[in-house]
């Protein structure tokens, strides 16, 4: 089969971008995207505003239950993913730019995995309660060791910036594509 055989056309890409992700992949997206972008205000709050009392524990509760469920979701919707591929991206699109998306996409999928290991990791060497939105409490999955606990609270800040530095980058190569570009590959995300 030639290579032209396989390569799309700009109208088959439109197409398939037109047909969008599904409803379960778009789900697992608003919902991440919800998530962790609830998260990172949290994280901040919670780590520079000294002397929060109640709110302050209120605050680390819920980043931590928030961020078990990013894990969880992110699992399912990597395996979900590996299964239903994405719309494949214009082909108009520059190799450079195509390679940029793939890149962030999965360096989000392993940061958003790894990411609320290292917290639970640190949160266990710490030896604080990790409860679930009040409803049980997860287990240590370390031992306590403070000095380590502090170390990879350092790691989990640093990455949680990563993060957030890719999500801009995310959202502003959505933004381009639909308001500069004028392409389909925002609107595949939004309605399908």
């Amino acid at each position: 089969m030639a290579a032209s055989d396989v390569q799309m056309t700009g109208r088959d890409v439109a197409a398939s971008l037109s047909q969008g992700y599904s409803p379960v992949a778009r789900a697992f997206h608003w919902i991440t995207a919800a998530l962790v972008l609830t998260s990172i205000p949290i994280g901040i709050i919670m780590v520079n505003v000294p002397n929060l009392g109640p709110t302050g524990d209120t605050l680390f509760h819920l980043h931590r239950s928030i961020g078990a469920t990013v894990l969880f979701i992110t699992l399912f919707r990597l395996i979900y993913r590996l299964r239903h591929p994405a719309p494949p991206l214009p082909a108009e699109m520059p190799a450079w730019q195509q390679t940029a998306a793939h890149g962030t996409h999965w360096a989000l999928y392993t940061l958003l995995i790894v990411q609320p290991i290292v917290g639970w990791i640190a949160t266990s060497a710490y030896r604080a309660p990790v409860l679930y939105f009040w409803l049980f409490e997860l287990p240590p999955i370390w031992k306590e060791d403070r000095a380590f606990s502090e170390a990879m609270f350092r790691i989990h800040m640093t990455t949680g910036i990563i993060i957030t530095l890719l999500v801009s980058v995310h959202v502003a190569a959505a933004l381009y594509h639909h308001f500069v570009r004028k392409d389909p590959v925002l609107m595949g995300m939004v309605h399908g």
